[in-house]
């Protein structure tokens, strides 16, 4: 298992406590100098917070441990590509490293859509590494969406039997 695999597990954890609150399992760490030093996951709805996303949630508790808005030096991990906010943030943190899960093609902000991490008209650019643990990543999130469609369709025919 590549370091980058590792890290991206880890990442998957954090996805799994979204998951656990009926979020969206996205999940993330922020690695620096080969050490986990901060964790985050979705809690949009649990916090009732339209900012409370997995990347944001990890780059506040990271800039706090290191006592810096800058996470020069710092990796993040996680597990589907960041919309435009988070890859925003990523740059204005500094971020040297982004290693993504899955992509997103209907909202990722890391070449789906936008590439904002990698434009060269900002003052600061990550490495992107694309792919990492992608299938298992992928699958977390359409089994939930699936789940989701499946407990709607169950919710609509319990209404349309107690209506008869």
């Amino acid at each position: 298992m590549t370091e980058d695999e590792r890290f991206m597990r880890e990442a998957k954890k954090q996805a799994m406590k979204a998951y656990a609150l009926r979020e969206v399992p996205i999940g993330c760490v922020i690695v620096y100098e080969g050490k986990i030093i901060a964790r985050g996951y979705n809690r949009r709805n649990t916090d009732k917070n339209t900012v409370s996303h997995a990347e944001i949630n990890a780059i506040r508790k990271a800039s706090k441990k290191l006592g810096d808005w800058r996470l020069e030096g710092c990796t993040l991990y996680v597990t589907l590509e960041p919309c435009q906010m988070c890859a925003g943030a990523i740059i204005q943190a500094r971020v040297d490293r982004v290693v993504i899960g899955s992509m997103n093609p209907k909202a990722g902000c890391a070449g789906s859509v936008l590439n904002l991490l990698e434009m060269d008209g900002f003052n600061h650019k990550a490495e992107v590494t694309r792919g990492v643990l992608e299938e298992e990543c992928s699958s977390m999130l359409s089994g939930f969406f699936k789940e989701l469609r499946e407990e709607k369709a169950k919710k609509k025919q319990q209404e349309r039997e107690g209506a008869v």
